[in-house]
């Protein structure tokens, strides 16, 4: 009797490991393609003595990007719902690669704002691969895969900050870009050679012969209103993305390399939480609870993090910011997705993309304009914390006002969305 419930367990465990092997290819594009901005990451503070500019202006530097990604993530999510995921996705990775090579090789702040243009005007990479999932993982296990592009972000960061600043204190910009450039290469031939085509010609000819069916998203509310509790959440953990590095850099005092290396360390405990805890506690609690645990550590994490200046708390509250992204972000893109009808899954992921450059235009600009100030002694680095603090509780006010009662949950559908 023993034996068989272990075999069970064991099939049941191997099955959801192997569930979805066709996205394998997807995990690798979107790890390499995430390791690349890793990599710059812990010398944009140089920036400002390299080429005599100030914080505001790197954080305009990382702004520019999304700027051009809020335009154009939209048109790769509806031209991959017209042609396919697949060669959208290419010719996306071939502009990432290009802006890359263009950043190897600047020597002014002109042609790095250029490279940034560019990769922001090619930046369908994850709205695609979020509509792949879409179309590949039915609506139960979609929070789970979502969740994997956040798996992406850890791995990432376990090696590529520190990658990133030996590269830089050794080679400068050059032998970063270049790196990042041949990985995006790497990335390209993966897709190319083992990615299937989620949303195949016959499945578009179909959608074209069917009578249309209203898809504006404008008109669905609880697309909408989920829409802008996204864009609130985003908001707030962007500015922390965007502005860890310059706020270890500007405020700590640490250099590329040393920076490079509080990242990765914070990247290695972020993983072991993550493949530790997360899993379990998802099984335990739920999506539902798992995002209302989630957003509210974010709160309380943004709001001391700009209260210190120690590298060891810093990395402490970090993991568990890596924690709470996990529980917020995979599930709430898998309620999105859920929101409207397959047919559209490109144009609504790509909406989800477009208000994370919203955030990243956002989020830097107001990091750059902190950290300026505070430099002159007009504020306190801390209202950067704050800041994060107060978006962040606006999204959970949100989330909780949509899922107060079950009864609510029900008027709108959708309680079979939560375990």
């Amino acid at each position: 009797m023993t034996e068989v419930k272990t075999s069970r367990w064991k099939d049941h465990k191997v099955g959801k490991l192997f569930d979805y092997p066709r996205l394998f290819p997807l995990w690798m594009a979107v790890f390499i393609d995430i390791l690349g901005f890793y990599f710059i990451l812990p010398f944009l503070p140089n920036f400002i003595t390299q080429f005599n500019t100030t914080p505001l202006v790197v954080g305009i530097i990382i702004a520019v990007n999304a700027i051009f990604t809020f335009f154009f993530a939209p048109v790769w999510g509806r031209l991959s719902d017209s042609y396919g995921r697949k060669p959208m996705l290419l010719i996306s990775q071939f502009g990432t690669m290009f802006a890359f090579l263009i950043l190897a090789f600047s020597d002014s702040i002109m042609l790095i704002f250029i490279s940034r243009m560019v990769d922001g005007i090619f930046g369908g990479n994850f709205p695609l691969a979020k509509a792949v999932i879409s179309d590949v993982v039915p609506p139960k296990d979609r929070g789970t895969q979502m969740t994997n592009i956040g798996v992406a972000h850890v791995l990432s960061s376990l090696i590529g900050p520190g990658i990133g600043g030996i590269l830089y204190s050794f080679g400068g910009i050059l032998l970063s870009g270049l790196l990042a450039a041949s990985l995006s290469f790497f990335t390209i031939v993966i897709t190319a050679i083992l990615l299937e085509e989620s949303w195949q010609k016959w499945k578009r000819e179909k959608e074209r012969i069917e009578p249309k069916e209203k898809v504006k998203i404008s008109k669905n509310s609880l697309a909408m209103y989920f829409l802008v509790l996204w864009g609130f959440h985003t908001i707030s953990f962007t500015m922390y993305v965007s502005n860890i590095s310059q706020y270890l850099g500007i405020i700590v005092g640490l250099v590329a390399l040393e920076i490079g290396i509080i990242l990765t360390i914070s990247g290695v405990f972020r993983a072991v939480t993550r493949f530790t805890l997360f899993k379990p506690m998802l099984r335990r609690f739920g999506e539902k609870i798992m995002i209302i645990m989630g957003l509210t550590l974010f709160i309380i994490t943004f709001f001391f993090v700009g209260f210190t200046i120690n590298p060891i708390i810093i990395v402490t509250l970090s993991i568990l910011i890596s924690f709470a992204a996990a529980s917020v972000r995979g599930n709430m893109l898998s309620l999105i997705s859920q929101s409207v009808s397959p047919k559209i899954q490109g144009r609504i992921n790509s909406y989800t993309t477009s208000l994370d450059s919203v955030a990243q235009i956002i989020g830097p600009i107001i990091g750059g304009v902190i950290f300026d100030l505070s430099v002159v002694n007009i504020i306190d680095p801390y209202w950067w914390g704050v800041l994060m603090s107060i978006f962040g509780g606006i999204a959970l006010i949100l989330f909780c006002n949509k899922f107060r009662s079950n009864k609510s949950s029900k008027s709108q559908g959708i309680d079979n969305l939560f375990i």
